[in-house]
């Protein structure tokens, strides 16, 4: 039996507000401004959402365009990110893609997928998130979480987030795009962890494959 998406949004919306939210949407709760958005997803892989967010924020201080950015030292970026995780080579992202988007696009972040794509060290992941949360355009951002889950539930099966976008694209309403994310990263974060997921206290355990599996032990 598929599991209905639909349900899992429906439930997911009236529980994840009890948590607290991704690093990303509390930025764009601060500004929708793309370019945030962007910097704070370069900033924010591999590295914990408190870390996150006190590092963004300490960089936008100093700089929150692109032109004010290429004004920088690298050390400066480096110092103001530390210890956000590989926040060397994201002081050297972070300058390159400011850098380009001040060439080649009037200092403005692209809305276009293959655009956003081009810029160095952003990916679907990170291009997703900046044309979701930064100009409202429907698009499934898949991190770890969402990847995991989705199979969990047994919405899709997939190997990889790339593949897991493309399933989702399918099968997800286009109005639950953006919110999925949101939704299923607060979840991951919070009751459908890596290890040990806390299944008895999941709203979705009646209707989720790994849970029902779970119960049935």
């Amino acid at each position: 039996m598929t599991i209905d998406l639909d349900e899992v949004v429906f439930r997911l919306k009236k529980e994840y507000k009890k948590y607290r939210q991704p690093i990303v949407s509390r930025v764009k709760e601060i500004s929708s401004d793309p370019f945030r958005i962007l910097v704070s997803t370069v900033i924010s892989l591999r590295t914990k959402d408190a870390v996150t967010e006190t590092a963004s924020l300490a960089l936008f201080k100093l700089a929150s365009t692109p032109e004010k950015m290429v004004h920088l030292k690298r050390e400066q970026i480096e110092r103001a990110i530390y210890p956000a995780g590989f926040y060397r080579n994201k002081a050297k992202a972070i300058i390159e893609i400011s850098k380009t988007l001040l060439e080649k696009h009037n200092g403005r972040v692209p809305d276009n997928l293959d655009e956003l794509l081009a810029l160095k060290g952003v990916g679907r992941k990170t291009a997703n998130l900046v044309l979701s949360l930064g100009y409202n355009i429907p698009a499934i951002c898949v991190d770890t979480h969402v990847h995991r889950i989705s199979n969990r539930l047994g919405a899709v099966k997939t190997k990889t987030p790339e593949e897991t976008e493309f399933a989702l694209m399918k099968i997800l309403k286009k109005k639950d795009w953006i919110i999925y994310n949101d939704l299923l990263v607060t979840w991951g974060q919070n009751v459908c962890k890596p290890i040990n997921p806390q299944c008895v206290n999941c709203v979705l355990n009646d209707i989720c494959e790994y849970g029902k599996d779970k119960n049935n032990h």
